[in-house]
C-alpha cells in the first residue's frame, strides 16, 4: 500500500445535505490493525491529529470524479469526499481502493449504486460551491482548465455551477487575454487547450455567457480561439475571412449604428455555429439549442428595427421600381430583400401580419411581376424565392391581388400569367424553376385553403377567374403537344384509337372524380363526359389490358364511394349499354346502388307526405267538433246562421289540383337534386276530379305537399273551388 502522503481537503455531508469542510491535510492508505483492514488516513497539516480514518470496505461504492475527487458514503446521509491538490495523488489512492475491492483502476465507480438517493448524493459533491474549485486563469493551468470544463459537461448541475461562476467573474475575458499571449509566444499547445476551453464554454448553452462572448470586444477573439482545432495540422484563417472577404453591403444606407452592429453580430454568430463548431451528435443536440435561440432572437430584432424604419423599405421599393437602374444594382436589392423575407419568418403572427400588409401596400407584387420577366437567372431566382415566402404566408392575399389586377389591367398582362409563362419557358434542363413555380400555382389553386365567408366565396370567384383568364395559357403546351391526336375527334378518350392519350385522359378524369366535388361532377354530367369513356371500353372489346382495367377501376370507385349524382347519371344513361358486361359485377353494383337510393328517396317522400296529412285531419276534426258546439248553442238562441267554415279552413290549408301528366314508359326522368344532398325522383299523379264538396280522403297527398311548399313563396295563381256552406 502507498505510504506516500498527498495533500487533500476533506468534506463531510451534513444533515442539511450540504458539504462542510473538515480541514486540509495529507492522506495515505495504510493497514490499520485496529480496523483490520486497509484504511484511508488523513492527518492535519497544521496539527498531528487525524482528520479522517476510514476503512476501505469491499462493498462500499467509491466514485472518482474530475481526476482530483474521490467520493463515497459510509452511512445513510453521511458522505465523505477527498479533494486532491494534484491528479497524481488521486490516481495513487484510487488504485489502492480498487486493489482492495478487486476492481480495475480504469473504472469511475467501484460498485453499482443500489439506491437513487446515493447516486444523487455522490453527484452533489461535484455540484457544491465548497468543492467546486475552478483552476486559476493562468497560462500554466490551461490544460487543467480544459480537463475541468470537459468533465463538468457530463453533469447538468455542474454546468449550472460553472456557468454561474463564469458569469460573475471576468474569467472569459482573462482567457481571451491569454489567447493573445499564446499567439504572441507561438504556444501551440496552449492555443489547442484554449480551443477546447472556449468550445466547452459554448456547450454550456447559456445565453448570459453568449452575451459576454459575442460582445463586439470579444467575438473576434472567440473566433480566433476556435481557429486552433487540435485535429487540424494548420489553423484556419476565419478572422481574415470575416474581416476582409465577408463584406457587409448596404444596399440602402443604414443610419442606425445599433442596427448595423446587430447585423454584424448575427452574421458572425451564425458563422460560428455553422462553420466553426462541430455538428452535434444525437446526444448533443441540446448543447446548441440556446445558441440557435440567440440567433433567432437576433433576427427578430433586426427585422423589427428595419420594419419600424419608415424610410428604409420605401427607398428599397422605389429603387426596385426604377427602370433605369442596372441589373447589378437590382440584383443586390433583391438579394437583400430575399434575406429580409427569410428573417421575417422568425416573427410572431401579429408582427408578421403587419409586416406583409406593409409590403403589400408598398407594392411588392407589382415589383415581382416586373423582375420575374427579366432574363437574368439570378434575378429570376431571387424573385421566385420572395414570391414563395408571400404565397406560403397568405395565398388569399395573392389571389385577391390577382383578381383586382384583372379589373384594372387593360392589356391583359396579368401577374399570374407571367408566373405561368415562366413555368412553361424554364430553360433549366432539369426544370428546377418550373417545378418550384408549379408547386406555388398548386397552392394558389388548392380549394382547401380558400376562404369562405357569408359575403364572399373565394373558391368559386377565383376558380371562375382562373378558368376564364388563365386556363388557356396554362394548358397551351398540352394542346400544342396533343393537337395532332385530337384534331380528328372531340373527345380524346373516344377518338384516340392507339390509346396513346386514353390513359392520360382517364387519369385526369379519375383524379377529378376523386375530389368528390359536386361542381366537377355537375360539369361531367352536363358535358356527357362519360360517353367517350364508355365508347373506349366498348371499342376495346374483350382485350384485358391497362385501358380496360383503368375504366373498370373508375366505375368501381364511383360505386364504392357511392357518388350519388354520378351513379344516377351512369345508370340512367348507359346501363342498357353496359349491362351485358358480366365478367365484373361493377355495373350491376351501380344498378343496385341506384335502386337503393331510389327506394330510400321514395320512402322518405311517403313519410313526409303522411306527416302533414295526419296533422291536418286531426286538426280538422277538432275544428268541426268546436263548430258543431257553436252551432247547437246558436240554434237554441234562435240563430240559424252557420259560420263560414270553409273560409277559415281554406285560409289555413289550400289545396292545389295537380294536372294530369303523361308518363313516358321508355324513358325515366333524370333525378333532381334535393336540398340536402340527396336525390328525389319526379313522379306524376292524377288528381281526383273536382267535386262540389272536396273530401280530405280524396285529395292528392302529392298535391298537398306541392301546395305546402308553394305557400312559402307565393299565393296560388288559381284559387281553389270554394267549399259550399252546410245546410240543414
Amino acid at each position: 500500500m502507498a505510504d506516500d502522503r498527498y495533500r487533500v481537503k476533506v468534506y463531510s455531508l451534513n444533515k442539511d445535505h450540504r458539504w462542510d469542510c473538515l480541514g486540509t491535510g495529507y492522506v495515505s492508505s495504510i493497514y490499520v490493525k485496529r480496523l483490520q483492514g486497509v484504511s484511508l488516513l488523513v492527518k492535519s497539516d497544521s496539527q498531528a491529529s487525524a482528520i479522517l480514518e476510514s476503512k476501505v470496505n469491499s462493498k462500499t461504492p467509491y466514485q472518482k470524479q474530475q481526476k482530483t475527487l474521490i467520493v463515497w458514503s459510509e452511512a445513510e446521509n453521511h458522505g465523505i469526499a477527498l479533494k486532491f491538490q494534484d491528479a497524481e495523488g488521486c490516481s495513487e489512492i484510487w488504485e489502492d481502493i480498487c486493489r482492495v475491492q478487486g476492481k480495475d483502476p480504469s473504472v469511475k465507480i467501484t460498485q453499482d449504486l443500489l439506491e437513487e438517493s446515493e447516486d444523487q448524493q455522490l453527484d452533489e459533491v461535484l455540484e457544491t460551491n465548497n468543492v467546486f474549485d475552478l483552476p486559476n486563469c493562468e497560462l500554466s493551468k490551461l490544460e487543467e482548465i480544459s480537463d475541468f470544463i470537459s468533465s463538468v459537461l457530463a453533469s447538468p448541475i455542474g454546468k449550472e455551477r460553472l456557468a454561474l461562476i463564469l458569469e460573475n467573474e471576468d474569467y472569459i475575458k482573462n482567457l481571451l487575454q491569454l489567447f493573445h499571449t499564446c499567439e504572441d509566444l507561438g504556444d501551440t499547445a496552449g492555443l489547442h487547450h484554449l480551443h477546447e476551453i472556449i468550445k466547452g464554454i459554448l456547450f454550456l448553452n447559456k445565453a448570459t455567457l453568449f452575451e459576454i462572448m459575442f460582445s463586439p470586444e470579444c467575438i473576434m477573439d472567440v473566433v480566433g480561439c476556435l481557429e486552433y482545432d487540435p485535429a487540424l495540422a494548420q489553423p484556419k484563417r476565419h478572422r481574415e475571412f470575416l474581416t476582409q472577404n465577408a463584406r457587409f453591403k448596404e444596399v440602402v444606407p443604414i443610419t442606425d449604428c445599433e442596427l448595423r452592429q446587430k447585423i454584424h453580430q448575427t452574421y458572425r454568430v451564425q458563422y460560428i455555429r455553422d462553420i466553426l463548431l462541430p455538428v452535434p451528435s444525437m446526444y448533443e443536440e441540446n448543447f446548441l439549442s440556446t445558441l440557435t435561440t440567440f440567433i433567432f432572437l437576433s433576427k427578430v430584432e433586426i427585422v423589427s428595427m428595419l420594419k419600424d424604419d419608415n424610410n428604409f423599405l420605401s427607398q428599397v421599393f422605389a429603387q426596385l421600381r426604377d427602370e433605369t437602374i442596372n441589373d447589378d444594382r437590382r440584383r443586390e436589392l433583391l438579394f437583400f430583400f430575399k434575406e429580409f423575407c427569410a428573417f421575417s419568418q422568425t416573427l410572431q403572427h401579429p408582427d408578421k401580419d403587419a409586416l406583409f400588409e406593409t409590403l403589400t401596400e408598398l407594392g411588392i407584387l407589382p415589383v415581382l411581376k416586373i423582375v420575374m420577366s427579366m432574363e437574368d437567372l439570378q434575378i429570376k431566382s431571387a424573385a421566385t424565392d420572395i414570391f414563395t415566402y408571400l404565397v406560403e404566408y397568405s395565398p388569399s392575399m395573392i389571389r385577391e391581388f390577382i383578381m383586382e389586377e384583372a379589373q384594372l389591367s387593360e392589356d391583359g398582362n396579368l401577374f399570374i400569367n407571367v408566373v405561368i409563362e415562366q413555368m412553361i419557358c424554364d430553360t433549366d434542363p432539369e426544370l428546377g424553376g418550373a417545378v418550384h413555380l408549379m408547386g406555388l400555382l398548386r397552392i394558389l389553386l388548392d380549394p382547401e385553403n380558400m376562404l369562405a365567408t357569408p359575403n364572399k366565396c373565394e373558391r368559386s370567384e377565383f376558380l371562375h377567374f382562373f378558368y376564364k383568364h388563365c386556363i388557356h395559357n396554362f394548358i397551351a403546351p398540352l394542346f400544342a403537344t396533343t393537337s395532332e391526336d385530337i384534331c380528328d375527334g372531340d373527345n380524346v378518350a373516344g377518338s384516340d384509337r392507339n390509346n396513346t392519350n386514353c390513359l392520360s385522359a382517364l387519369r385526369f378524369m379519375r383524379r377529378m372524380i376523386g375530389l368528390k366535388d359536386e361542381l366537377y361532377n355537375c360539369y361531367i354530367i352536363k358535358g356527357n363526359l362519360f360517353e367517350p369513356v364508355v365508347n373506349a371500353l366498348l371499342n376495346n372489346g374483350t382485350r384485358y389490358n391497362m385501358l380496360n382495367s383503368a375504366v373498370i377501376e373508375l366505375f368501381e370507385y364511383i360505386r364504392v364511394e357511392n357518388i350519388k349524382s354520378l351513379v344516377a347519371h351512369i345508370v340512367e344513361k348507359f346501363y342498357k349499354t353496359l349491362e351485358s358486361i358480366e365478367y365484373v359485377q361493377t355495373f350491376k353494383g351501380l344498378k343496385i346502388k341506384y335502386e337503393e337510393e331510389k327506394d330510400q328517396q321514395n320512402h322518405i317522400q311517403r313519410n313526409l307526405h303522411s306527416i302533414p296529412y295526419s296533422r291536418i285531419l286531426h286538426r280538422r276534426t277538432r275544428v268541426v267538433e268546436k263548430e258543431e258546439k257553436c252551432f247547437k248553442g246558436n240554434s237554441e238562441e234562435g240563430e240559424a246562421i252557420m259560420p263560414p267554415l270553409e273560409n277559415d279552413f281554406q285560409d289555413r290549408y289550400k289545396f292545389m289540383e295537380t294536372k294530369k301528366t303523361k308518363e313516358n314508359e321508355d324513358k325515366v326522368d333524370p333525378p333532381k337534386r334535393a336540398s340536402r344532398g340527396g336525390y328525389k325522383f319526379a313522379s306524376s299523379h292524377s288528381a281526383p276530379a273536382a267535386n262540389e264538396t272536396h273530401s280530405l280522403h280524396g285529395s292528392s297527398t302529392v298535391g298537398l305537399m306541392n301546395r305546402l311548399d308553394d305557400e312559402k313563396d307565393k299565393e296560388d295563381e288559381t284559387p281553389p273551388r270554394k267549399r259550399p256552406r252546410l245546410s240543414f
